[in-house]
């Protein structure tokens, strides 16, 4: 029987981070992939003859500690990559585009005083951001807790918080639960540059502009990267990033099984209670392990993977009613040419349809009674541009993610409903770009139901859960789990699930390895 120091569930980036930060510290680790490759929500698939892509399709908050430790350069990630440009796509043609980032930013298509606050807006923002970046790689105190090292974390928070001066600090608790409209109406004029800026706080999450939850404070988790939150495609593409995190795992040690199930974590009980001892998968083999770590999202985890019947009742309900449905559906087309957008000479932005506040309202609001807006809101990115293997020769592929899709249908999902919301897309588009119905080869449009049945991810949910106060910090996925540790002993988790969150950073999974290495010691 084959026995590891640690089995990891889940060979999404988190995973594999988690992985190789303990093999690295002498573990012997195994990584247990349901799919035939790497990556999660980030793996390079073919969606059509000769065109790949993957659901994620930038990256703006990588971290550059993971990036550092694990020495991604070597392994042909490059971390220089200059910041895209953000284009706010306008139906005539006179496009609201910020080019650069930070005090270097340049803005285009706005007045000259959108363009002077914005700079003062940037800066507010960064400070705030630069305020809880250092709080997203280190574990949250546990709620009820005050050990001298929790304490610490606190004090440390504090600090920082007092050195924003009197004005500033009283702005960051004012701002940071702020709905993104009121923040951009407070700020700026132009209905474009509204919608861009608020686009970040409201990707991947069931919130709207008018929302009072956390948007604000999703924008500033966003901004923790070296880039202040601009998003980048690395020269080879985000399967640059996967390859390099699988090479730097494989040679720290890491054993890697993909296309393998994990049927059910291995939890044994005595009168001392219970302890984890491994996984069994789906074949019967068990693998036993002193710890398991589960990458995957926490109702997945939990429910299914651990069972209820090892789980007090009260955590099991917490769990149940963690909010974790999907709201964003995926678009690739295979192209067979780059398609002309009026009035834009480069297309290697990112480019975002939602003409103002209300058109991303509106769109929330459809979803929110199960259906798919009958205007969808987008953005765009051509991929292929940055790695010209993901298409044949001269051709290309347009990656956009369309939010609100609802992941509960009113209808069901039948075939009839995601070829109209395909069409509706596609119209979008076209009024943007008249030829690009002539440039389709093919396309798929990935709803959160269609995510959750490809890539085992819970609701089809990003953040393998909502990315709101109630579930965010010492609160992700629920106290009790929210230190990557679980009420079972020996079992841990690394996704998406925990704190900070979703989005490709690595925190979670470099975190979790901390804590993991904290326990041996």
């Amino acid at each position: 029987m084959n026995y590891y120091d640690t089995v990891i569930i889940g060979g999404g980036h988190n995973g594999l981070v988690c992985a190789t930060y303990l093999a690295k510290k002498g573990q012997k680790v195994l990584i247990v992939e349901a799919a035939d490759e790497l990556g999660g929500l980030a793996a390079t698939r073919e969606f059509a003859p000769g065109f790949k892509a993957s659901v994620a399709q930038t990256l703006s908050h990588f971290s550059e500690k993971v990036v550092k430790d694990l020495n991604l350069s070597t392994y042909g990630f490059d971390f220089t990559s200059a910041p895209m440009a953000n284009i706010a796509l306008n139906d005539n043609g006179e496009h609201v585009i910020i080019e650069g980032w930070g005090a270097s930013s340049k803005l285009t298509g706005v007045s000259e005083k959108d363009a002077d606050t914005y700079g003062e807006y940037h800066q507010l923002l960064k400070r705030f951001a630069d305020l809880l970046k250092p709080f997203w790689l280190k574990t949250m105190p546990r709620i009820g807790h005050s050990t001298l090292k929790e304490s610490l974390t606190y004090a440390h928070l504090g600090i920082k918080m007092r050195m924003l001066g009197r004005h500033d600090m009283g702005e960051f608790m004012r701002v940071a639960t702020l709905p993104a409209r009121d923040l951009m109406d407070e700020n700026f004029d132009n209905p474009h540059l509204k919608a861009l800026l608020s686009w970040d706080g409201l990707i991947g999450s069931k919130m709207a502009p008018r929302s009072p939850n956390a948007t604000v404070l999703s924008l500033l988790y966003r901004m923790s990267g070296k880039n202040e939150g601009a998003h980048t495609l690395p020269r080879g593409g985000i399967k640059s990033l996967i390859s390099a995190l699988k090479s730097a795992a494989i040679d720290a040690g890491v054993e890697i099984k993909t296309a393998t199930k994990v049927k059910r974590i291995v939890i044994e009980g005595n009168e001392n209670g219970l302890k984890t001892e491994g996984v069994e998968l789906q074949s019967g083999e068990v693998i036993s392990s002193a710890k398991v770590v589960s990458a995957v999202d926490p109702k997945t985890t939990f429910l299914n993977l651990v069972g209820a019947q090892n789980l007090e009742i009260d955590f099991t309900h917490r769990i149940k009613r963690s909010r974790c449905e999907g709201f964003v559906a995926k678009l690739h087309l295979a192209l067979s040419d780059l398609p002309n957008f009026t009035g834009l000479d480069k297309l290697d932005g990112r480019m975002v349809i939602a003409p103002e506040l209300d058109a991303i309202e509106f769109a929330f609001d459809d979803a929110k009674y199960g259906e798919a807006s009958t205007n969808p809101v987008l953005e765009m990115v051509i991929p292929s541009l940055a790695d010209e293997s993901l298409a044949p020769a001269g051709q290309h592929v347009l990656s956009a993610n369309v939010m609100y899709v609802p992941y509960k249908h009113k209808n069901g999902w039948t075939a009839a409903d995601k070829t109209e919301l395909y069409e509706r897309v596609i119209n979008t588009i076209e009024r943007y770009a008249p030829d690009i119905r002539e440039k389709i080869i093919t396309g798929e449009i990935l709803t959160p139901f269609d995510l959750e049945e490809k890539f085992h991810v819970t609701g089809g949910h990003w953040h393998h859960g909502e990315l709101s106060i109630s579930q965010m910090l010492m609160m992700r996925p629920t106290y009790e789990a929210a230190q990557y540790s679980t009420p079972i002993p020996g079992l841990y988790l690394c996704g998406a699930g925990s704190h900070p969150g979703g989005g490709l950073m690595g925190g979670p999974g470099h975190n979790a390895a901390n804590e993991i290495l904290k326990a041996k010691q």
